[in-house]
């Protein structure tokens, strides 16, 4: 069982950039949960947000530029 001290830390220890981009990828689904929500708005760096939105954005698109052509030809 963890005590409060332990989840204080948890809480003020900021996520990686893997843990950015996968929260990131979630809400691209829109299937965060209000709990994940406010745990990664207490956790996550604006910049690695930005970033990690960005690059996710960009797959998305040639993804779907891939598709048509592949689709099309």
């Amino acid at each position: 069982m963890k005590g409060e001290g332990e989840r204080k830390d948890e809480a003020k220890r900021e996520a990686g950039f893997l843990e950015t981009v996968r929260a990131v990828l979630w809400s691209f689904f829109g299937v965060r949960g209000k709990s994940d929500y406010e745990k990664d708005a207490a956790r996550l760096n604006p910049v690695h947000v930005i970033i990690a939105g960005i690059m996710a954005a960009a797959l998305f698109v040639f993804t779907l530029i891939m598709i048509v052509r592949a689709v099309t030809s």
